[in-house]
């Protein structure tokens, strides 16, 4: 198979102290951060902030997508969502117990006059969201040195 080379998407810079970092998607820039009792500044959100605000962005994103394409009374979409660490050993389906486990809740707030099969539709439709399937896919992270 050919490797094509891709311009980045996104490029992340940090200084030579702390942990802010400056991120740039195209014409958009904002700060990641982590809170001072981790040796940040708090100046913005912590990298699972960010993953998880992609995941309930796409979300959203999507179900809006798939209710106007049905016409379907949507009026507003809230996605709250938690990370957090399980132990294996409190894990009933897993194979290996001297681990953890990473878990996200998603909860899905739908507002509008919609249907509980509507309802239960779009709750099926947030598992197909193209972020979620990265996560839950076979995702590859390839990491390499830049020439220096």
């Amino acid at each position: 198979m050919e490797e094509v080379q891709a311009v980045p998407d996104v490029v992340v810079q940090g200084g030579p102290r702390g942990l802010r970092q400056d991120i740039q998607a195209g014409a958009h820039t904002w700060v990641a951060d982590e809170p001072t009792a981790v040796g940040g500044t708090g100046l913005g959100p912590t990298p699972y902030d960010l993953l998880l605000g992609a995941l309930g962005a796409c979300t959203s994103m999507t179900l809006r997508l798939y209710a106007d394409r049905r016409q379907w009374p949507l009026q507003g979409v809230t996605v709250r969502l938690r990370h957090s660490r399980i132990h294996r050993d409190d894990c009933v389906t897993c194979e290996k117990k001297d681990a953890f486990i990473e878990r996200v809740d998603r909860t899905l707030e739908l507002q509008g006059p919609l249907s509980e099969e509507q309802r239960a539709r779009l709750l099926e439709i947030a598992e197909r969201c193209p972020v979620h399937q990265t996560l839950k896919g076979n995702l590859q992270v390839l990491t390499r040195l830049a020439p220096g």
